[in-house]
């Protein structure tokens, strides 16, 4: 029997956070773009809300909700405010890896902080060299008597600037490749720790940038599940974030519809309303269409990962089309409201350039399209570096 209805508790969840992104969130979404701060307040708030601890169990003062319940947060909290939507992604990510793998002390230590929302927790994998490539990281992490030093650069890392520690991946034995990557908690205030922020086109609330390594001396309580076993530890993790991205997406692109479609009734031209027109309602309808069936694709993949289904071929078509069908989404909103949506005035160039970098972050377009390509023809047939 095929049940597409969310709980009770979800239709709640569901309405209490699309009021909260169109109370609070909103009406000061470009504030923190034009000012360029991450609004520490509001993450704090959206933790007092639950939702920064929604996949951190129960007994580490979280929501210990299901990933369906996480991924209704993220559509909703993307259509107030999608800088804001990472207190989703980023802490479901990093929630799930510290409770399936870290020592005890560790989850106590963290994961109420990060359920709270008093710490801001960043994931650090790519460096300049390795990016959809994450077994080619060259970031090491010698053994030292009873700590790690650790050394190398992280790059495109969000929260860089604003995050209290990271969760960094480091070779701990680079001849293993994929097989000698360790992870570990790092606090930003650690000696030997540097942030530098980019001057990126889009979220810039979350203050992406790169994180320095010198000779960083890192506890090996700090260590996350077995040695050499990082690289494993976050794979799996990635399917639940790119879910997560998605319906971010179209959290965004879903309100600029609906702003959009308020706009064309009310806007008339030779005497009619724009919505009278095919060559505006028409695109507005493709729109939606590719945006409902991105979105329940992504429920179903949230769904399937709640029943321990694998999900990698769901969770690699919802990243590699979510932000590419959202940003065409809102590119049309932006057209459609004419010269005034070229401004900052409204909120759709803003969105543009936000969602226009998660086409990129998580595993790009040809990195998604692999790990479908594996799937349904055969891992035998994976695309495979030329040897020189």
């Amino acid at each position: 029997m095929l049940n597409f209805s969310f709980t009770e508790e979800q239709d709640y969840f569901r309405k209490m956070l699309r009021e909260f992104a169109k109370e609070e969130l909103l009406p000061n979404y470009s504030k923190w773009d034009r000012e360029g701060i991450m609004p520490r307040h509001l993450w704090r708030k959206l933790g007092e809300l639950g939702v920064n601890g929604l996949r951190i169990p129960l007994e580490y003062e979280g929501s210990g909700a299901d990933c369906v319940t996480a991924g209704i947060a993220a559509e909703e909290l993307g259509r107030g405010d999608f800088n804001l939507t990472y207190a989703v992604m980023l802490n479901g990510l990093i929630g799930e890896i510290i409770t399936n793998h870290a020592r005890e002390e560790l989850k106590r230590e963290w994961l109420p902080m990060i359920a709270r929302g008093e710490k801001i927790v960043g994931i650090a994998i790519t460096e300049p060299s390795a990016g959809t490539d994450a077994g080619g990281i060259k970031t090491t992490a010698v053994r030292k008597g009873n700590v790690f030093v650790l050394n190398g650069e992280k790059s495109g890392i969000s929260v860089a600037t604003v995050g209290d520690a990271f969760i960094v991946f480091a070779k701990t034995n680079p001849e293993l490749g994929n097989r000698g990557i360790s992870a570990f908690i790092v606090p930003a205030d650690l000696p030997g720790v540097e942030c530098k922020g980019y001057e990126d086109m889009g979220n810039i609330a979350v203050g992406r940038g790169s994180v320095y390594l010198n000779d960083v001396e890192v506890p090996e309580e700090n260590l996350i599940g077995m040695e050499n076993n990082g690289f494993y530890q976050v794979m799996n993790g990635f399917d639940l974030s790119r879910l997560l991205i998605g319906l971010q997406c179209v959290g965004a692109a879903s309100q600029s519809i609906d702003e959009t479609i308020e706009h064309v009734k009310m806007r008339t031209s030779f005497g009619q309303p724009l919505a009278n027109y095919q060559g505006v309602s028409f695109p507005l309808v493709t729109h939606y269409t590719q945006l409902e069936l991105i979105k329940w694709q992504a429920y179903r993949g949230l769904w399937l990962r709640d029943q321990g289904v694998d999900h990698s071929k769901e969770s690699s078509s919802v990243k590699w089309l979510g932000p590419k069908y959202s940003v065409e989404a809102i590119h049309e909103c932006l057209l459609l409201n004419g010269h005034y949506a070229y401004t900052k005035e409204m909120a759709h160039e803003q969105r543009l350039r936000d969602v226009i970098g998660l086409e990129i972050g998580d595993g790009t377009a040809q990195a998604n399209m692999m790990v479908i390509a594996k799937k349904i023809i055969g891992k035998e047939f994976r695309s495979v570096p030329v040897k020189k």
